[in-house]
């Protein structure tokens, strides 16, 4: 008798049980109804425009005539033999490689070096932190001032070291640097609070046991700090790749692309195809680009990241 009771209890659960699997029903329901507008948005504004932007780039679509025709690969084609889209990716490349090293060894350095509870720390931070609050337009004017060569900052500088003061700006070899000088300074404050942030969840005790073993801060840094924000790390390069890669306001404020195609991006390509030249299939074709090496970079962050947990 006791065996039957046993398997009529399996075969029939308590009531408890069962108005525990309906309440869970009933939330994940409730969750749905939460998770519902987010999604018509997420669909509306991002995964139709980007399915609209692949159909696009496969056509001639001009507005000024009215075309629309089917080309298929045609717009890649074309791109891959105008010298002013080939321009605007290496300058996008070279500005990449000017900016994601310092923004990375920059914040990284800025991170440690306040990481502690000083006043004046804080108040590094906050001024760190609050600059790149400000808006590009706000901070393309204060570099245009600063790059003046007769009262600017760096005219100055020029005439301290004897150097005849340089139209920066108006320069094929330094805009670019020019330019990535002011992004790092306006946006440093982002990866130095990712890093700080990273820095506040090691533990206390492995500095202390660290320190018990006579450690020096170079070996601590190398063996403990590193080691232990390495994600972090690789999150902020991946974060920076994909932000400058798609960089356009300091380039098309200071420079409007200038001078002779030396600062003009991919993006602002994008823009001066779509908006003034209203070849919205070449546009498109050119976004799809810029959008495949973004998730390339992306992949690549993440590929690195298993082989350096494995």
């Amino acid at each position: 008798m006791p065996s039957d009771q046993t398997a009529a209890a399996v075969l029939d659960p308590p009531p408890q049980r069962r108005r525990h699997n309906t309440g869970i029903g009933r939330a994940s329901q409730t969750y749905i109804f939460f998770v519902l507008p987010y999604m018509v948005i997420l669909l509306l504004f991002l995964v139709v425009p980007l399915l609209l932007g692949i159909v696009l780039s496969f056509q001639d679509y001009d507005t000024r005539y009215g075309l629309n025709d089917w080309v298929g690969l045609g717009n890649f084609v074309n791109l891959l033999h105008d010298s002013g889209f080939r321009r605007a990716l290496r300058n996008t490349v070279l500005f990449v490689v000017f900016t994601v090293p310092v923004f990375v060894f920059l914040g990284l350095f800025l991170a440690l070096a306040l990481n502690n509870r000083l006043r004046r720390s804080a108040i590094m931070r906050t001024i760190f932190f609050a600059t790149s609050v400000l808006s590009v337009s706000v901070v393309t004017l204060i570099w245009r001032i600063v790059y003046l060569p007769d009262r600017g900052i760096v005219g100055g500088i020029f005439r301290i070291f004897g150097v005849p003061a340089t139209q920066v700006l108006n320069s094929e070899t330094l805009v670019l640097p020019a330019i990535a000088i002011a992004t790092i300074l306006w946006l440093v404050g982002l990866p130095m609070m990712l890093f700080l942030a990273a820095l506040r969840q090691v533990p206390a005790m492995v500095y202390e046991a660290a320190l018990l073993d006579n450690a020096s801060r170079l070996r601590t840094l190398l063996f403990i700090t590193l080691p232990s924000i390495r994600r972090t790390i690789l999150l902020a390069t991946a974060v920076e790749v994909v932000l400058q890669l798609q960089m356009f306001g300091q380039a098309f404020l200071l420079t409007g692309g200038g001078p002779d195609n030396a600062s003009r991006t991919i993006v602002q390509y994008i823009y001066q195809a779509g908006f003034r030249d209203q070849q919205l299939g070449a546009a498109s074709a050119a976004s799809q680009v810029l959008f495949a090496i973004v998730v390339l970079a992306a992949l690549a962050q993440m590929w690195v990241g298993r082989r350096r947990r494995g």
